[in-house]
């Protein structure tokens, strides 16, 4: 008898587990975004979530779980069922750096997370404050190997995308300068600015006004071709350091063990979301490219900054404060 009820359980499953798959969704999708509202990646979210609640005729509700560099939010979505209904939102430092940084086995993209796509990309510029003497990268490199450890750079925190591409670019080109560490974009653009620090590396989308203003300059984008916001400014790549391609994600996860035929489906839709006319245009307005790829080659993509970035992490002992 106990034989015969599990086989009908079983049985019973095979039919309706794939009938709940096709179904997605049918009630309301959480977004767990690992920072404060405002910053790119909360924006990020909100754009998407507003036009796939659109499109499925659900509510997709944005959940802001800020701390710890992002590793909380990452903790609660590592937790939660494995049903496409808890989707996260995450970005380089919360998905790859965080983990690493607070020496904390909290959870492991690759065994934790299923990727889906990217949603967004965004280059970081390389910016001086205008009195700094210099008008390109070669200048700039020049005064930087002429007077080690003079220069400051304004780093939006420790183990971000910006100060790690800082250390990449120090120990790639022998150079040498003092890094100055600020709780976010703000207090770092702000002293940028006024000339207490010389230079940074910063989000295109956070630097594009103070370039057009002129308050600082752009010397070199990390992105593989200009970027059309600073259509003026070459890339490194251009420039012959081909290291130095970086830009900061965000993309699209799902908790491991979520069946494929839901993943397949938020995949389907948030494609659909990213190719739209109007969102492209909504992440433009921003400073960011809706950059849609499939689950494969984002899983690659991740294996790439892992194997870039981490090293680093470890070599130069970063540690959360």
């Amino acid at each position: 008898m106990r034989f015969l009820l599990a086989a009908w359980f079983a049985v019973a499953a095979l039919f309706t587990y794939p009938a709940a798959a096709q179904q997605w969704p049918t009630k309301a999708v959480h977004l767990i975004v690992p920072y404060p509202p405002g910053g790119n990646v909360d924006t990020a979210a909100r754009i998407i979530g507003h036009k796939l609640q659109e499109l499925l005729h659900q509510p997709f509700i944005v959940e802001n779980k800020a701390g710890a560099g992002g590793l909380l939010a990452g903790e609660y979505f590592k937790k939660a069922a494995p049903d496409g209904y808890t989707l996260f939102v995450g970005a380089n430092g919360p998905v790859l750096y965080a983990p690493i940084i607070a020496k904390r086995d909290a959870y492991e993209w690759r065994k934790d997370f299923i990727p889906i796509t990217t949603v967004s990309m965004t280059p970081l510029v390389l910016e001086v404050n205008p009195t700094l003497p210099v008008k390109d990268v070669k200048e700039f490199l020049a005064l930087a190997r002429k007077e080690p450890g003079k220069l400051t750079m304004a780093s939006p925190g420790v183990g971000t995308s910006n100060h790690l591409l800082s250390e990449l670019m120090q120990s790639s080109l022998g150079t040498k300068w003092l890094t100055v560490h600020y709780r976010g974009n703000a207090p770092a653009t702000n002293d940028l600015i006024g000339g207490q620090v010389q230079f940074a590396f910063d989000q295109v989308s956070v630097a594009l006004p103070f370039v057009t203003s002129g308050k600082v300059r752009a010397l070199a984008v990390t992105s593989p071709k200009r970027t059309p916001w600073m259509p003026g400014v070459p890339t490194f790549t251009e420039l012959g350091y081909t290291d130095f391609d970086a830009q900061t994600f965000t993309g699209l996860f799902a908790p491991a063990g979520t069946p494929d035929d839901v993943v397949s489906k938020i995949h389907e839709a948030a494609s659909k979301v990213l190719k739209d006319p109007g969102i492209k245009d909504k992440f433009n307005k921003v400073g960011a490219e809706a950059t849609v790829m499939t689950s494969t080659d984002f899983r690659k993509y991740l294996e790439r900054e892992d194997g870039k970035w981490i090293p680093i992490i470890r070599r130069i002992d970063i540690k959360a404060r």
